[in-house]
């Protein structure tokens, strides 16, 4: 496990990254209102604790997978924030040249194997890299992460079948929000307790509460060093909540004001705050001046992607094709 509780430096570290992406979604959702950025914005507020979390416990040379809510798994695996804004507004300085958007990010260098609007399919692409990590004989780990709405898709079965059968190094990673899109997971799944699909594929599984960080740093260290180890695969489904909608603009007319007011009492952010405080790691007015720095970094990511220029149509098939196998041996 590469976070260690006892570590002030650590545990700052990781109260920036939960700040980070706070702040840089809900400047989303603002620039999103504004008519700033193209197509839809999916923000993972209120789910901060499980991408900080998991991340903590990576290595750069570890791998992750995301989905269409991924922004907040890229800032936790090290992205550089300028270059994810310019990629939100389609900018050519974007991290993928603006041609993921906010949708499809990916940075390889950061061991980002990128974000998908396919619904759980980064599960598969998890499975290859656990298998290249296999074949290369290192000790990487990749972590995939997917929503409760994704647990019954195919895909996941299969993966999760696969890296068993073959004690690949993947940990999977359910973010079990309570929707998929528009949709009470309570209508769609037969079973309560999302970790029992691990079960099925001989797979250890365990349940933490996804907006405890500490809690979930604990379980998802131990499962990134079992599969570091050689020992395979784990399924771990954190419990959360998505404070927005499926996307900004959402109306949400598919649950009560009053329940996402309840939720908010779990903010992960307030909780992990009043830990810092208890262990005596910092005072109150710490925070605060926090907040304030964070704030400056994304205000400056913002400045860096409004001023940045658009692709030049003309390279539209740029970065599609390769000119020969020579370029990536």
């Amino acid at each position: 496990m590469t976070f260690d509780v006892e570590n002030r430096n650590d545990n700052l570290e990781a109260y920036r990254k939960l700040l980070l992406i706070r702040c840089f979604e809900e400047t989303l959702e603002a620039l999103f209102a504004e008519g700033k950025i193209p197509g839809f914005v999916h923000t993972y507020i209120g789910e901060e604790a499980i991408a900080v979390g998991v991340c903590s416990n990576l290595r750069t040379d570890d791998y992750i997978t995301s989905t269409h809510r991924g922004h907040g798994h890229a800032i936790a695996k090290g992205i550089d924030l300028n270059g994810l804004m310019a990629e939100v507004f389609g900018k050519a300085t974007g991290i993928c040249k603006g041609r993921g958007g906010s949708m499809h990010v990916a940075d390889f260098s950061k061991g980002i194997l990128g974000a998908n609007g396919i619904v759980a399919a980064g599960t598969v692409i998890a499975a290859g890299a656990g298998l290249s990590i296999r074949r290369r004989q290192t000790d990487q780990v990749v972590t995939c992460f997917f929503g409760d709405g994704g647990i019954n898709k195919g895909t996941v079965h299969e993966a999760m079948n696969f890296c068993s059968v073959k004690k690949l190094p993947v940990v999977f990673v359910c973010e079990n929000n309570q929707y998929a899109q528009f949709t009470s997971r309570e209508r769609t799944t037969s079973v309560s307790d999302l970790s029992a699909r691990g079960v099925a594929h001989g797979i250890p599984a365990v349940t933490v509460d996804g907006n405890n960080l500490i809690e979930v740093i604990g379980e998802t260290g131990n499962a990134i060093d079992k599969a570091r180890a050689g020992l395979g695969p784990t399924l771990v489904v954190a419990e959360t909540y998505r404070f927005g909608g499926h996307y900004v603009g959402d109306p949400q007319a598919y649950r009560s004001p009053e329940e996402v007011g309840d939720r908010r009492l779990k903010d992960p952010i307030p909780m992990y705050e009043a830990y810092l405080e208890s262990q005596g790691l910092v005072d109150s007015g710490y925070f605060e001046k926090e907040k304030e720095a964070v704030q400056e970094l994304v205000a400056a990511a913002v400045s860096y992607a409004e001023t940045s220029e658009y692709p030049n149509p003309e390279s539209a098939t740029d970065y599609v094709f390769a000119d020969s196998m020579q370029d990536h041996q």
